[in-house]
């Protein structure tokens, strides 16, 4: 009797727990638990990449700085910014008003500075 007792109760034991590890594997499955971990991973991922972009970074500029003062020895240029000249004023350029081509009113089919028609068939 005490055997069976025991086997029976195993057996209800080794249930519940295959019970509550089938069900937690199937909540992990789930659309929405699956998003969040994708999500999470990403967010991770871009962390550690912003850590590395940045680490990089300032190892450019630290020997960027440091082969400037190489080469400003090398030349004698001392690496003072006030004995450097002065850069020209920039220009301003007008890149999106052309006066050069011909205006058209609305009453009228012809350019202001020409006395021909505009005809299609002269384009090919």
């Amino acid at each position: 009797m005490f055997r069976r007792t025991f086997w029976f109760t195993t057996g209800v034991a080794a249930g519940v727990w295959a019970t509550t590890k089938v069900n937690r594997k199937l909540k992990q499955l789930t659309p929405e638990h699956l998003a969040t971990q994708a999500a999470n991973k990403a967010v991770e991922a871009g962390h550690r990449i912003k850590d590395r972009a940045v680490g990089f970074a300032l190892d450019v500029r630290d020997n960027m700085a440091q082969r400037e003062a190489e080469l400003g020895e090398a030349l004698g240029i001392e690496a003072n910014p006030d004995t450097y000249p002065e850069l020209p004023a920039p220009r301003r350029v007008v890149a999106i008003e052309n006066r050069n081509t011909p205006k058209y009113s609305r009453n009228s089919r012809y350019a202001d500075n020409s006395s021909y028609p505009y005809n299609r068939n002269e384009d090919h």
